[in-house]
């Protein structure tokens, strides 16, 4: 089978593999879609273990499983996720489960999305395994992944209709950040960004307004909103956005961190303020498997339409050009590699 090499974001390979063996726990799918992530561009992230095949926001239909599997069957058009918590732990157990051991450590995946055959293994063949509805294409179920970050991000900072929300990064979760807002009734939904594209997208997804970073963005704020922002998502991993979001959050207010820098960059902050003003700081990373089931629901009744987002589509054998693409922020939302295109 192709599969998709990553050396480093400039350097994508196609290369051969054989199928993997199907265990008696496991499933093998025949990959149908597989997005690009942002974290999958982060080169500092990915390559200290390259060579490796990346693709974590995938959706295919099941070829074969397992013996002592019960809880799918072949022909199912599924959702599939590299991660699970072990539902166990004291992490899990208080709501925490991405900080789960299992979850960090444990990828379920063999090779990765970026294939067209992949074995899901473990925890994942029971509890990372959703039968895709009717109605819902491959194309949408990709985004259930990247979706179910954002629907874990709003649990995290206790988002309530009417809160003015300033998101600071207009990417793929950014813009998604802007559409679950919007579908729950949050107040003044603010966007900054250092590109006009992506943030002419930020509005046509509703964004109410929309600001340059390089802007006086707390001023801009208390123009357009009377005061400072209740919830601020930083949603791009620039070091410059995480300081200048401590300045947007009003008095009461959370600052998110969605998006985080290279390890070892670190921002100064001025905790006099933070403490006087009651300024809370959270994060938030990854997304269980009920944050998934809460993701699927909203791409299948239409709440958060995904469709428009969808940028580029390319076949597995251009997967080299599909990553100098998507590292391109003019020009580019979300780029989908379809590993068995015809």
């Amino acid at each position: 089978m192709k599969v998709g090499m990553y050396y480093r974001n400039s350097d994508v390979r196609l290369e051969e593999q054989e199928i993997p063996a199907v265990g008696d726990n496991d499933v093998l799918l025949k990959v149908m879609v597989s997005g690009i992530c942002g974290s999958d561009l982060m080169e500092w992230y990915r390559i200290k273990r390259a060579p490796l095949v990346l693709g974590h926001e995938l959706t295919g239909q099941i070829v074969a499983v397992g013996s002592a599997v019960e809880n799918v069957t072949v022909g199912q058009r599924v959702f599939a996720t590299h991660h699970v918590p072990c539902d166990e732990c004291i992490y899990c157990l208080s709501g925490h489960e991405t900080a789960c051991l299992t979850f960090q450590e444990k990828n379920n995946f063999t090779p990765g999305g970026f294939s067209q055959f992949l074995k899901v293994s473990g925890r994942s063949v029971r509890t990372g395994l959703l039968e895709l509805p009717e109605g819902i294409s491959y194309e949408t179920g990709a985004f259930i992944e990247p979706l179910a970050t954002v629907v874990r991000a709003f649990r995290v900072m206790s988002l309530s209709p009417g809160d003015t929300l300033m998101i600071y990064g207009a990417g793929l979760a950014g813009i998604l950040f802007v559409k679950l807002a919007k579908a729950l009734g949050v107040g003044n939904v603010i966007v900054a960004d250092i590109n006009d594209y992506r943030l002419a997208a930020a509005k046509r997804a509703g964004a109410d307004f929309t600001v340059h970073a390089s802007e006086d963005v707390p001023l801009f704020l208390r123009r357009m909103n009377g005061r400072l922002a209740d919830r601020v998502v930083i949603s791009t991993g620039a070091l410059t956005a995480a300081e200048a979001a401590m300045h947007c959050a009003d008095r009461g207010g959370t600052v998110l961190f969605f998006a985080v820098a290279q390890p070892g960059e670190t921002i100064a902050v001025d905790f006099n303020q933070v403490w006087r003003n009651d300024i809370s700081f959270k994060t938030c990373y990854g997304a269980a498997p009920r944050d998934n089931r809460q993701a699927m629901e909203l791409l299948r009744c239409g709440a958060v339409e995904v469709s428009d987002m969808i940028t580029h589509r390319l076949g597995i054998d251009q997967i080299g050009e599909a990553f100098r693409i998507a590292a391109e922020p003019t020009g580019t939302l979300k780029v989908i590699i379809e590993p068995n295109r015809e």
